[in-house]
């Protein structure tokens, strides 16, 4: 993790956290984030999209890998999609820049976010998430009993 991204949850959450109820877990998932990010490494290049308002996509680029060769987990809230290297003869490259090594990548996803479906379409690996919030009343009058003093 960065130095400065040390200093925004040292400082930024400290300062939150007073005014939250609830949110100790979602503010850990989002230190593990950032820890993540701050680890990852640029293979395979991926793009995330939101598709409409709770449904999203990540796109994965591995072309040279079937699915047979790509495994995807679910650990608790951590999807994480990997692949070993792939065994290949060394043939007499005189330039090899297509990559064929092994790979992790792991998204955290909200504990309302599920995993729909994945596909291989033209050595993109998609994998199709929803979000699966329920919306709420906008406003929620609370009553204020009184009790009398005995």
């Amino acid at each position: 993790m960065t130095n400065l991204m040390k200093d925004f949850f040292a400082a930024d959450f400290g300062r939150i956290q007073p005014f939250t109820v609830g949110f100790g877990d979602t503010l850990e998932l989002m230190r593990e984030a950032a820890t993540i990010a701050a680890k990852s490494v640029s293979y395979p290049p991926y793009n995330i999209k939101q598709v409409t308002e709770n449904k999203y996509v990540i796109e994965m680029a591995v072309a040279g890998f079937s699915k047979s060769d790509i495994e995807m987990t679910l650990e608790g809230n951590k999807l994480v999609i990997k692949s070993a290297a792939k065994d290949e003869d060394n043939g007499d490259y005189l330039y090899r820049g297509i990559a064929n090594r092994a790979f992790e990548r792991a998204f955290t996803l909200a504990d309302k976010v599920e995993i729909k479906d994945a596909e291989m379409i033209n050595g993109m690996l998609k994998v199709w998430l929803e979000n699966m919030v329920k919306t709420q009343d906008a406003i929620k009058k609370i009553t204020i009993k009184e009790k009398e003093d005995k």
